[in-house]
């Protein structure tokens, strides 16, 4: 029996006094290091550093665009479609947290990822059309970051240029030398192995977010008190004024998709919670930290969406920050664009993890001899290692996906876009289809047709949003000139 075996045992077999939880004792490696039950190296993270991935993965290009999708929406509607995906994202969360182990909580067997939980408590069929959805999305969300960082990195020059030259400058800059730099970026970051040798950058990440939120909503405020408003209403956007009666139906429904892209982040729940140690167990801490992530991030959006909503009225830029709705204080600008290109490098690769870890887990299993999948190289004195696998297939994913960026730099699109296909499969539907099936809750029971019905509704909304943005990107396609286009 090899140790892992033993120790997947042990954990099977526990049982704790006075109906206690029972927690396997640590057991030390071949260098020496302790390991956690199913013999891999213990983990370190805490509901902190799980509320740091969350916050990193929550807040990015999402809270840009909540100024424009609450001004399709209006003051009644915006505000509550905010809190109400607030509520849906934390709900699901707690049950997707509940499936991270399978059986008991303290000792069951850990599902590693979001996929190996649907083939845990789902069955492996399901698991095919739970990785489309998931790593489409994921590879989605690395473009939409891709091009929203390349457009805040042209923001820091129009800002100087507008500054020197005034504001009614051509200070656009094309979008593709930016795209590719910030590719060249993440591969380099890319290499790091797994999410916990990315804790720091989560952290630094999280931090960045803090800042340039903060700046978007200090800026709103500061214009609204000014009285330079623009003119809102209770319906927002008006037929006839500001868009005509079609353009308000697929703005309003593209304006759901962004506010659901904004909550994405179920689909990479179970590998950041894959980093939490235990005891206590796992899904205790991370419903703590879902809690925490969600409960910030939906602060962070009402004072965004509402306060830039009421600075710029109808006419909110897509993107607050690089829409030029603001051109002073110009340095503040710059140090806010820049915080969001340092975010989204960290966002970019907690996103992109799961897609690495899949692949490399796949070809590990199929080549197991193969010392290109398999050898490490070590390197900086040995505190470094890389694999050729690694380094051939994460440099291939990062040009795909600035390519893909290339070709499509609509941000508002993209972003309704992707949120549409992954708010219910990944937020919605699995999560309740697991927690009906480890509850063993029967059909028609009243808790059963409740589940059933949010999961209905959030179909809905999420086909409707996604017909929106397709219909969003088709527009933008007929006067789109590739590899030319400016900001």
């Amino acid at each position: 029996m090899t140790q892992t075996q033993d120790l997947e045992m042990a954990a099977r077999q526990g049982n704790g006094a006075a109906g206690g939880a029972y927690y396997p004792p640590p057991r030390a490696g071949a260098g020496g290091e302790d390991l956690d039950d199913d013999g891999r190296k213990k983990r370190t993270g805490t509901v902190w550093t799980a509320s740091a991935h969350i916050i990193t993965a929550v807040i990015g290009s999402g809270v840009l665009s909540l100024a424009w999708s609450t001004a399709q929406l209006g003051w009644v509607v915006g505000p509550v479609t905010l809190m109400i995906f607030a509520f849906i994202t934390y709900y699901t969360s707690s049950l997707l947290a509940d499936c991270y182990r399978s059986g008991d909580q303290a000792t069951g067997k850990r599902n590693y990822t979001y996929m190996d939980a649907v083939a845990a408590y789902l069955g492996r069929w399901q698991v095919w059309s739970c990785g489309i959805f998931q790593y489409v999305n994921l590879v989605g969300t690395a473009v939409g970051y891709t091009i929203t960082a390349s457009i805040s990195a042209a923001a820091v020059h129009k800002a100087n240029c507008f500054h020197k030259k005034g504001h009614a400058a051509d200070c656009s800059q094309y979008d593709t030398m930016y795209m590719i730099v910030f590719g060249i970026v993440q591969i380099f970051f890319s290499q790091l192995p797994n999410f916990s040798d990315l804790s720091w950058l989560s952290i630094l990440a999280a931090i960045m977010s803090f800042s340039y939120s903060s700046i978007a909503v200090g800026l709103s405020l500061a214009r609204t008190i000014s009285g330079r408003t623009g003119k809102t209403t209770l319906t927002g956007t008006e037929v006839g004024v500001d868009v005509d009666s079609a353009q308000k139906i697929w703005m309003a429904l593209q304006a759901l998709g962004n506010i659901a892209f904004a909550y994405s982040y179920s689909m990479i729940l179970i590998e950041i919670q894959d980093t939490v140690k235990s005891p206590p167990a796992e899904n205790k801490t991370m419903k703590k930290a879902t809690l925490l992530g969600v409960s910030t991030t939906t602060a962070f959006y009402m004072l965004a969406g509402c306060l830039g909503y009421a600075a710029f009225g109808n006419a909110a830029p897509g993107n607050i920050l690089t829409g030029f709705g603001f051109y002073e204080p110009y340095w503040l600008i710059d140090f806010a664009n820049v915080c969001i290109v340092v975010h989204l490098v960290g966002a970019y690769q907690v996103f992109s993890q799961p897609i690495f870890a899949a692949v490399e887990t796949a070809a590990a299993a199929h080549w197991p001899n193969s010392k290109f999948v398999t050898r490490e190289h070590p390197l900086v004195a040995g505190r470094f290692n890389i694999n050729m696998l690694r380094v051939t297939w994460r440099t291939v994913f990062v040009v795909v996906s600035t390519v893909l960026a290339i070709v499509m730099p609509f941000f508002n699109d993209i972003l309704g876009f992707l949120g549409a296909i992954g708010f219910w499969p990944l937020t919605v539907y699995y999560p309740v289809e697991m927690y009906i099936r480890q509850r063993r809750i029967q059909k028609y029971t009243t808790r059963w047709l409740a589940l059933q019905t949010l999961s209905f509704l959030c179909f809905l909304v999420s086909l409707a949003s996604a017909v929106a943005s397709i219909e969003g990107v088709t527009e933008s396609l007929k006067h789109y000139v590739p590899f030319k286009t400016k900001s």
